[in-house]
């Protein structure tokens, strides 16, 4: 935008009305003129027109244009966010802020809300926002315009937010921010999550499912029968992390489907390696994050809870491993599995192995690296299903660095690029 004195505005050309709207408000809320303006209509004002009898008519009478000039602007701006983009979610959002600086609205759940200070002692209010599909966290300074309305926000409230988004190294950010409670249709919309994603979420249960049936080893498929039995409301809603991956509700039945299917083609390429293990170590392998990442019954925030601190999601595996262990494993069944092999004890310690294991190194986190065959085809699956759904965020949310090149998510060893696509036969 060009400008010239303090209240100059320029236009671009612009199919939108409201985005023209918009950016005439950026233009005069972005000067401390208008601030002084906002100040006046909104608080001084009113109290001169109620009580002019205080004050010589003269100065009423001056500064009433001033007040219709700001109602006449303050109009713009609210008919410009109310004509504003509606995104669908999160990552819409973010995969449209990617290419460019937009102006819209989020329905979203804040599921933190923490005062901070910088290293240089200022201080700003974090919040964390999220809904079926993502999560984003915003900084509001002290002498943001709308740090009040977020100062008055609780933990698990439902909002609509409005602003000027965009991407920067340090992820959204935000601008000119609205914010409205949600009505209790946009609240159940928003709990309800996305269809397709809700869809999917479904889908992967069901294969998680279908892979358990299919195991031959008795044992095995009684313990998973167990974990999905006893488990299934807090598994299908645990995010799988915090933020490299599957970071959302729901993340955990996504990433454990995902890993399953990768180690089951793994398995029948070398099918001298034990794919019943394989497969119950996929199942069993992030089942700890029901603790660490885990959500709410209503709602998108991933928990913290002093379990999942102290513990961590590779000793809590193995710990639910060993808990389940001991109640499938009846005086009734044990007489019925004494003469299998391999021996039953031996099946348990070999799928200790692989929750402990999975990390692949030391410094990511596991006690031990793996020794097995079955371990090792584990930790690959487990990190590729990982890394592909980064592919997949860096493709949909990046910032474009060219038509091919997407800027790297964290977690990834470098930029993304855009694959190569499958090939078209002619005809």
């Amino acid at each position: 935008m060009a400008g010239g004195s303090d209240f100059s505005i320029s236009f671009r050309r612009s199919n939108s009305g409201a985005a023209l709207r918009v950016e005439m408000l950026a233009a005069i809320s972005k000067n401390k003129y208008g601030h002084i303006l906002m100040y006046l209509s909104t608080n001084l004002l009113p109290y001169i027109r109620q009580n002019c009898k205080l004050i010589p008519a003269w100065g009423a009478d001056l500064l009433l244009p001033v007040y219709r000039v700001w109602h006449w602007l303050d109009n713009y701006r609210l008919a410009a966010y109310n004509d504003c983009v509606l995104f669908d979610s999160i990552t819409q959002l973010r995969r449209a802020a990617a290419e460019e600086a937009v102006q819209g609205t989020v329905c979203a759940q804040l599921t933190q809300k923490l005062d901070k200070i910088t290293k240089n002692g200022k201080p700003y209010l974090e919040l964390t926002l999220a809904d079926a599909t993502d999560s984003f966290s915003i900084k509001v300074w002290d002498n943001a315009p709308w740090n009040a309305a977020c100062q008055g926000l609780t933990q698990g409230a439902t909002l609509a937010m409005t602003a000027d988004w965009q991407t920067s190294q340090y992820g959204l950010e935000v601008n000119q921010v609205e914010i409205r409670p949600l009505s209790v249709e946009e609240e159940e919309t928003l709990l309800c999550g996305g269809a397709e994603l809700a869809a999917k979420q479904a889908a992967d249960w069901q294969s998680i499912l279908d892979f358990i049936e299919e195991m031959k080893d008795p044992r095995l498929q009684a313990l998973c029968r167990a974990l999905a039995g006893t488990h299934e409301g807090r598994f299908r809603r645990a995010a799988a992390a915090r933020g490299m991956h599957h970071a959302r509700r729901g993340g955990l039945v996504e990433h454990t489907a995902g890993v399953m299917q990768a180690a089951a083609g793994i398995c029948s390429a070398y099918p001298q390696v034990n794919k019943d293990l394989v497969l119950a170590g996929a199942l069993f392998h992030d089942c700890g994050k029901m603790w660490e990442t885990g959500c709410p019954e209503q709602g998108f925030g991933v928990e913290y809870t002093e379990m999942g601190e102290l513990m961590g999601h590779i000793s809590l595996g193995i710990e639910i491993v060993n808990s389940l262990w001991k109640d499938i494993y009846t005086p009734e069944k044990q007489a019925e599995w004494k003469h299998l092999f391999p021996a039953s004890q031996n099946v348990r310690i070999h799928l200790l192995h692989l929750i402990a294991s999975h990390h692949g190194v030391l410094e990511f986190g596991s006690p031990v690296v793996p020794k097995t065959p079955e371990a090792l085809v584990l930790h690959h699956a487990d990190n590729i299903d990982a890394k592909m759904e980064m592919f997949r965020c860096a493709y949909e949310t990046s910032t474009a660095l060219s038509s091919t090149i997407r800027e790297k998510k964290y977690g990834l060893g470098g930029n993304a690029v855009l694959p190569l696509a499958h090939f078209v036969p002619e005809g």
